[in-house]
């Protein structure tokens, strides 16, 4: 949510950002929620006139009364009671009226950075940098569901069984592969500086609309029946969300933390093969690393988030590239992002394995998180990035560590926490 001062100020701006966002229905909402502004504070003017003037005359009926000047003192209050009609209807208004703004205002996304590309979908993202050999394997790549089974590693049909299509049972040693790479993540995070966390798995739906938008909320959660409550899709949420309604002190930044959680999502709509297996599914797990900082640092860290993530994963023998979101595929809350794509040597092209954004004061202005200043207070910039999503990494892990006989190699960083194994045989 943008401060509805740059509207009033600077509108032609706003008009402008909808436009490179390919938003152009949008526009009617920047007039529209600058007369209902000029309405609001027209209304609170009133009201506090009002209430000066009854304040005011509440001690003239004190004094009047105390100079036994009971006749104007009753008048006075005659005077005062009058007021008290207009001054509930001027209440009513502002209320509804700050409703109507809040609403519109929900909906104009953040003022995208000035080095985001022009483009008006995926289609159009920018590829920023690759990283790994991409060279094609002397053997055929089998899917991945495939691997797994090889190595009966996974249960597809007993997990229909039990809860439908769009899960799965990992066992023995992919069972074991998930932990040991959850493991690493976590103490990958730690060692740069993070502070870990597991956080709660649901989150009441102030928080919800707080670190998202509408259509990410009705696309991707699902929501407790009979509760204020909603089933985290990534621990992004509940991690900004710790800091709802909370004033931090400037010596307590930047605030660097990671965390893990398992992730449910609705992942609606009808997909490729590769898509399914475990590629997209309603419930995986996740590392994720999140960042509360001053504004002006905010840049800076988002270069350091996903070059963690990179790091990460050609760590374990995995190639990637960083694709930048380009305009009219950037989420509305964010102010720049990178996608995090893996390289698949079985479709011989990158796929999506994590984002890193980040969303400027948006998500502080909804959750009311502000740092403490000299003057007054302002907000904080948050950023989030993924260390890892367990499913799609087990895919471009397999892939990029299998032999031809059909073991996987596993990397030197990874062995520890697979009991000193160097292969799944």
């Amino acid at each position: 949510m943008i401060d509805i001062r740059l509207i009033r100020n600077e509108p032609e701006l706003v008009k402008e950002n909808l436009i490179k966002k390919f938003q152009q229905e949008k526009l009617p909402l920047i007039d529209k929620v600058i007369k209902l502004d000029v309405e609001h504070r027209e209304a609170i003017a009133e009201a506090d006139s009002l209430r000066n003037i009854r304040n005011v005359k509440s001690k003239e009926i004190g004094a009047l009364m105390a100079q036994g000047k009971k006749d104007e003192a009753e008048k006075t209050k005659k005077e005062v009671s009058e007021i008290a009609p207009r001054l509930e209807k001027l209440q009513a208004l502002e209320s509804e009226l700050s409703v109507k703004i809040k609403e519109i205002m929900m909906v104009i996304p953040n003022i995208m950075d000035a080095s985001v590309p022009m483009g008006k979908d995926d289609s159009e993202n920018v590829e920023v940098a690759k990283f790994g050999d991409t060279t094609p394997p002397a053997f055929e790549i089998p899917y991945h569901i495939d691997i797994m089974e090889s190595l009966n590693g996974v249960e597809l049909d007993s997990a229909r069984k039990v809860s439908g299509s769009g899960f799965y049972y990992f066992k023995g040693n992919i069972a074991r592969l998930q932990s040991a790479l959850l493991s690493y993540a976590r103490d990958f995070m730690i060692d740069k500086g993070f502070t870990y966390y597991i956080p709660p798995y649901m989150i009441r739906g102030a928080v919800a609309t707080g670190v998202m938008s509408f259509d990410e909320m009705d696309n991707m959660m699902y929501k407790i029946e009979g509760e204020d409550l909603y089933l985290t899709g990534t621990s992004e949420h509940s991690m900004i969300g710790k800091f709802i309604d909370t004033i931090i002190k400037p010596e307590d930044l930047p605030q660097t933390l990671t965390s893990y959680s398992p992730c449910f999502r609705k992942e609606v709509g009808a997909h490729g093969i590769e898509e399914r297996g475990v590629y997209r599914v309603h419930q995986f797990e996740k590392q994720e690393m999140i960042v509360v900082c001053e504004p002006e640092d905010s840049m800076e860290w988002f270069d350091k988030l996903y070059n963690h993530t990179i790091e990460f994963f050609t760590s374990l023998n995995i190639p990637v590239r960083a694709l930048e979101c380009c305009s009219g595929d950037l989420a509305d809350l964010k102010v720049k992002s990178i996608d995090i794509d893996a390289w698949s040597p079985r479709q011989q092209k990158y796929f999506e394995v994590g984002s890193c954004s980040n969303l400027g004061e948006a998500q502080s202005r909804r959750l009311a998180l502000r740092i403490r200043g000299e003057s007054s207070n302002y907000y904080p910039h948050t950023l989030n990035n993924t260390v890892m999503a367990t499913t799609r990494t087990m895919i471009s892990f397999l892939e990029n560590n299998l032999n031809e006989d059909g073991s996987v190699n596993i990397p030197e960083k990874l062995r520890a926490y697979m009991g000193g194994m160097d292969r799944i045989k």
